[in-house]
């Protein structure tokens, strides 16, 4: 993988990879939720970039892999990945992301290239509070907060300044 296909920062991508799939198995076994061998082929496919990746890409490289897999087959398997806590979906791309809060309730704010379609999920702690503040002065409960910042990453920035 190129430094140019990294999202932000350089990191050991087969590591990030390795991880999501152990913390998914680990947040599955605490729920008692099944994560199955497609489910589990799926996540890793959706963490073998930080592009986010939309059904119909999953099922093409399902197909490729020689799964017989139907999109409800993937739509299903994004679903149980959402509800667990182990993919997000980006609205503006209509496409899914690896959580790196595996589990966790969170507030997501994502900074997604719209050059390079790369994204980087972030903590923002003084936004959540500040989103939690808002919402308390309107007597308003929060259920899923999702923030989509699109711009451009240094790399492609970079690009852009020299053309």
């Amino acid at each position: 993988m190129s430094a140019n296909a990294l999202p932000y920062r350089p990191h050991n991508h087969s590591a990030c990879v390795h991880q999501a799939l152990s913390e998914a198995r680990t947040v599955c076994a605490s729920r008692q939720a099944r994560l199955t061998p497609i489910r589990e082929r799926v996540l890793e496919l959706i963490w073998q970039s930080h592009k986010p990746l939309g059904a119909y890409d999953l099922l093409a490289v399902l197909a490729e892999d020689g799964h017989n897999a139907a999109p409800p087959t993937v739509y299903r398997a994004l679903d149980f990945l959402q509800q667990n806590g182990l993919v997000h979906r980006i609205a503006s791309l209509n496409a899914f992301t690896g959580c790196t809060h595996a589990g966790e309730n969170h507030t997501c704010l994502f900074l997604i290239c719209r050059a390079c379609r790369n994204v980087l999920e972030l903590t923002a702690p003084d936004v959540t509070r500040a989103l939690s503040d808002v919402s308390a002065a309107e007597a308003f409960t929060p259920e899923e907060t999702t923030i989509e910042v699109a711009g451009l990453c240094p790399s492609c920035k970079e690009s852009d300044d020299h053309d």
